[in-house]
């Protein structure tokens, strides 16, 4: 299956096709000198069998974990890439989830003014979410995704075989990014992921999602107005990743955590039920003071406001404005 992106700086293809890591050098020019980018969570087979397609690779593996999206990690990637004498007709591809793909993509974006990147994710919530739409980004004193750019790949690679490796816990925190797009954009999609028959329609619900996040992108590439929905249950989502800090709560976990309080009172048990079914948390027993701060350096507070999305329907969705004692009202009623 192709879903195409179409943008007016430059429009690429996400093939979603069972084995399509097995044929990357059929499906993109690797027949280059290209850095292959991936992490010690995940397998070193898929990186090599890349590597293998490819005319002269050059495979980094950086530790798993967030810690390693930071400049120094940036900087290390940069560092490789100017050993290995790249040229801007070179490339950089990530195999990996979204720390992979943030960095990568960020150090692609980078060098040399820009260098083709592409991006194999192997986890469900790079699949769904993070591999399509063009930000990269590393943290930065403490607060996630603070310094980055917008830079489209040149094509991603999903390939739903890879997810045969992942934990339970790491399927169910890539649920949670579909939920986010279901919940905004998909009511169908909600309906199928509320069921729980996830095995059997996995490929559906990678491909709704991804068609949600590339619609989106398509309408709003920087983030200046629709795409801003993407941002569901991810201002105090990230504001519960800044407060857990390395080894807490994952990415979808607190994404999951993060809409809860932003959805209207009468569907808010259905979506708890969703989630505690997916194998996501409903709860969360921490400080809203500390997530207050931490929301604070969210990039879309402007001034004393920051806009929020709410949902008062499945499927439907609303921008709000809300001053910061609006928000620390509605995480303190939820998380008391």
């Amino acid at each position: 299956m192709i879903i195409p992106v179409k943008l007016p700086a430059g429009s690429y293809k996400i093939t979603l096709s069972r084995g399509a890591l097995q044929r990357a050098g059929e499906l993109v020019d690797l027949n280059r000198k290209v850095l292959i980018v991936t992490d010690s969570g995940v397998p070193a087979s898929l990186a090599k069998s890349v590597a293998r397609q490819c005319r002269q690779p050059v495979i980094v593996t950086v530790p798993a974990g967030e810690g390693s999206k930071s400049l120094q990690g940036f900087g290390s990637l940069c560092q490789s890439l100017l050993d290995n004498g790249f040229t801007r007709s070179d490339c950089v591809v990530a195999v990996g989830g979204g720390v992979v793909g943030d960095l990568a993509g960020f150090a692609a974006a980078s060098f040399m003014r820009g260098i083709d990147f592409y991006n194999i994710p192997t986890t469900l919530l790079s699949q769904v979410d993070s591999s399509v739409g063009g930000k990269t980004a590393v943290n930065f004193g403490g607060i996630k995704n603070i310094i980055g750019a917008f830079y489209q790949p040149k094509a991603v690679l999903i390939d739903p075989d890879v997810l045969a490796t992942l934990s339970p816990r790491h399927f169910a925190n890539g649920l949670a990014e579909a939920v986010k797009m279901a919940l905004t954009l998909d009511a169908t999609l909600f309906g199928l992921l509320e069921r729980g028959d996830i095995p059997e329609n996995l490929e559906t619900v990678i491909a709704r999602a991804v068609a949600c996040k590339a619609r989106v992108v398509e309408a709003d590439e920087r983030e200046t107005g629709l795409r801003r929905v993407l941002n569901f249950g991810h201002t105090i989502g990230h504001a519960i990743e800044s407060v857990e800090g390395l080894g807490g709560l994952y990415h979808g976990e607190c994404v999951a955590l993060g809409m809860l309080p932003l959805c209207g009172e009468a569907i808010r048990p259905r979506i708890e039920r969703a989630l505690a079914r997916l194998g996501l948390p409903t709860q969360w027993h921490g400080d809203p003071k500390q997530l207050l701060l931490a929301a604070a350096h969210d990039k879309k507070f402007s001034g004393s406001h920051i806009t929020v999305v709410t949902l008062p329907e499945i499927g439907q969705y609303r921008f709000e404005e809300w001053t910061s004692e609006e928000l620390f009202r509605r995480m303190e009623a939820f998380f008391q």
